[in-house]
């Protein structure tokens, strides 16, 4: 495995990472092109998400985000990944997902027929495409992984782990910008990750998942202009989860699917507690609320901004200490330096906001008084 910031770092860039370039950047291009007129649409055909409820946005705003974001991801698969059975799934499963769950935007669907759709986004990756998760690795001596064959749960497991992803990224999706942000950081973790082990063609996916996310998320980011509703959520769960998949498959490395879910503990986290939640309450656990931990960093205090930032950094540091497990190790202190100034960005914000002041007159002497220069 290789530390792409060490000597070698520009040949390593352009023999392992150069493949994820092109996708990124064409997913990118792809999405700004899509996103203005999925938005025109939206609006003649009356996918808005209005005001109220679990909504915190203040104005109708646009759903069809997600069929954008797909759209501009299937464009740079097609045009770079190869052309087999494994890609045709990738593209059928989260485009099945993408499409299928406009219903829910449409017309907000009661939680049994949402899980239902999700269960056969599911049973369609795992049952038609094999997308399964046969093995796990776990620390070897030597430094080789413990194989350990899954046998009969393999498809239990992968039915779970395609669910999962899907609510993950559906229960992120409560404040502008942070679900695209989270799974654009996600996706990047993943291109690493499958760069230092030789995996092109899930280099290639990550980046065009990646792409598409931070193209979508400049008419996402607050104050949003288009939403990516729960087709968007669905799809980027299904593509995370699936991608996931495939990199596991291809190579045996301890803890390779402990990346995702390291770089997602936070919204995953967010999640499990939600199902203990609502399931005290017997309630649905698809049955949205304002419990989730982005409306409590808003009611703490945090503005919509705020909030992405926080996630944005917890999800980067968590993917850079994943990214050690692939031999990344300089990238830690990079990411740790980013965090830092997001996080003294946050916490700025809401002393200026708060008016509060450190009680310290002796630092007076050190500033010159106003209008003394």
């Amino acid at each position: 495995m290789t530390d792409f910031f060490g000597g070698d770092a520009l040949v390593n860039l352009r023999d392992h990472l150069l493949p994820g370039l092109w996708p990124l950047l064409v997913a990118f291009a792809a999405c700004v092109a899509l996103v203005p007129l999925a938005i025109r649409v939206a609006r003649r055909t009356g996918l808005m998400a209005e005001p109220g409820g679990h909504h915190s946005h203040a104005k109708p705003t646009p759903l069809l985000g997600g069929l954008a974001m797909y759209a501009g991801f299937a464009i740079a698969v097609l045009i770079f990944a190869p052309h087999n059975q494994a890609m045709t799934g990738v593209l059928v499963v989260s485009g099945l997902a993408a499409v299928l769950l406009i219903a829910d935007d449409r017309w907000p669907v009661s939680p049994g027929i949402k899980l239902a759709l999700q269960v056969l986004v599911a049973l369609v990756a795992v049952a038609v495409f094999g997308f399964i998760i046969t093995f796990v690795g776990l620390p070897g001596l030597g430094g080789r992984p413990h194989i350990i064959e899954l046998g009969w749960l393999a498809i239990p497991i992968s039915l779970f782990w395609l669910l999962g992803m899907q609510n993950t990224v559906n229960f992120l999706d409560g404040v502008d910008g942070l679900a695209a942000g989270v799974v654009f950081i996600v996706a990047l973790t993943l291109l690493l990750a499958a760069a230092s082990t030789n995996q092109p063609t899930v280099v290639q996916l990550s980046g065009a998942l990646a792409g598409a996310a931070a193209g979508f998320l400049l008419f996402n980011f607050y104050p949003a202009r288009i939403f990516m509703g729960d087709s968007g959520s669905h799809f980027l769960g299904a593509a995370l989860a699936i991608i996931s998949i495939l990199g596991v498959a291809k190579v045996a490395v301890a803890f390779a699917l402990a990346l995702p879910i390291l770089a997602l503990a936070l919204p995953i986290g967010d999640t499990a507690w939600a199902i203990l939640r609502r399931g005290r309450v017997r309630q649905s656990v698809a049955r949205p609320d304002t419990e989730h931990l982005h409306h409590r960093l808003q009611a703490f205090g945090l503005d919509a901004r705020q909030t992405s930032y926080v996630f944005y950094a917890a999800t980067a540091l968590l993917g850079a200490l994943g990214l050690t497990i692939f031999g990344h190790g300089r990238i830690l202190a990079v990411v740790l330096v980013t965090s830092a100034a997001l996080a003294s960005t946050v916490v700025a914000d809401l002393l200026q906001r708060s008016g509060w002041r450190i009680p310290a007159p002796f630092l007076r002497r050190l500033l010159a008084d106003p209008g003394t220069r």
